[in-house]
């Protein structure tokens, strides 16, 4: 029996975390059920780190990824599926979704609100050629997969055929749980997250240092690089995708602060998922995908105001038993609603739909 071939084209190399949830962590399931699979990144790995370090990459080396991408749709009549993550070619018009769509099937998928770099984006170009590129391409699409209720509308309003939300997931086991919960120690609130999002901690710090003031308290920033000016002990640990859990394992209580903006509203709570899947309480902004992942006083709190943020910090600072409920609520949870295996036998199921297996 000839393999089905799959070709996936990620935005990112492994080291994006996007890629590496959306695609690459499902890999070795794929070709464990005998599927050939190729992948093809747009972006390579130097790109990446040097937009980690807050560099430029260089024209040039942007404009040899677009013309890899160009060269490679020359031989994708050979697959029997291809799954796009986002778009094929980012800040261009969806020619090579169209071209795509006449000579194969496609399928894309979407764990951020995208289409906001193209609908809000503040250049006179992209909103004069191509504000709605992304519902474009949802729309030309066999199928468009999104993380969250967020997307999957926008999925709607733009005339998408077939829409299956399959969330942001962790594969179990590799996330041991925290066991340590004693009240006689100092607490340690923590974040983690890419370098791009680092910005959201801002609004934070003074809540932070009022919570230094009056509770003994340290800061783990899971992040590398640390610019917060947060008044008390701050630990920074650079992220390796080895090294997270033990990293998260390090903190009593995980933070998912976020602004209520159109981007912010699109992300898929990934943090969340991952404190809870180590027996982390959390506290979180209402906003998105936050609130389904969160059941305010039972895995964690949702917090808008000052106030509101103080005070789920100081009830989790101060009592280590609602600390160790609310983490084991939140892994159960996650368990049950958040894992790699569950996301990818629904996914399996539709692929062997889509080619007649």
């Amino acid at each position: 029996m000839t393999k089905k071939k799959l070709l996936f084209l990620p935005k990112y190399p492994r080291k994006g975390a996007s890629s590496r949830l959306r695609t690459f962590q499902y890999l070795p399931l794929w070709e464990k059920m005998g599927y050939s699979v190729t992948v093809n990144s747009f972006f390579t790995e130097k790109y990446l780190n040097t937009i980690y370090d807050h560099q430029s990459p260089g024209y040039w080396h942007v404009l040899t990824c677009y013309f890899r991408r160009f060269f490679l749709l020359f031989s994708v009549q050979k697959y029997d599926l291809i799954i796009i993550e986002k778009e094929i070619f980012p800040y261009l018009p969806a020619f090579a979704e169209l071209f795509l769509s006449k000579v194969n099937q496609y399928w894309v998928d979407y764990d951020d609100a995208v289409f906001h770099n193209y609908d809000q984006k503040d250049n006179f170009m992209v909103n004069l050629l191509m504000p709605k590129k992304i519902d474009h391409v949802m729309k030309m699409a066999n199928r468009v997969i999104v993380g969250n209720d967020y997307l999957k509308k926008r999925a709607e309003v733009a005339g998408a055929k077939k829409i299956e939300v399959f969330p942001t997931v962790i594969d179990p086991k590799k996330y041991k749980v925290k066991e340590d919960q004693s009240p006689f120690k100092t607490i340690t609130i923590g974040w983690i997250g890419s370098p791009s999002t680092l910005k959201y901690l801002d609004p934070i710090v003074p809540i932070l240092d009022w919570i230094h003031e009056h509770y003994s308290i340290k800061f783990l920033l899971v992040n590398g690089k640390s610019k917060m000016k947060f008044k008390g002990r701050i630990e920074s640990i650079p992220w390796t995708e080895d090294g997270e859990v033990e990293a998260i394992l390090k903190m009593d209580i995980g933070i998912m602060p976020l602004p209520d903006n159109p981007w912010e509203r699109g992300k898929c709570a990934y943090k969340l998922i991952q404190y809870m899947a180590c027996g982390l309480p959390v506290v979180a902004s209402p906003i998105g995908m936050n609130k389904d992942v969160v059941i305010h006083g039972e895995n964690g709190f949702l917090a808008n105001s000052k106030e509101e943020w103080i005070s789920a910090l100081g009830k989790l600072i101060t009592d280590p038993q609602l600390r160790k409920e609310f983490g084991y609520k939140g892994r159960e949870k996650v368990l049950k609603e958040f894992t790699m295996e569950g996301n990818f036998y629904r996914y399996k199921k539709l692929v062997e739909l889509e080619l007649g297996d």
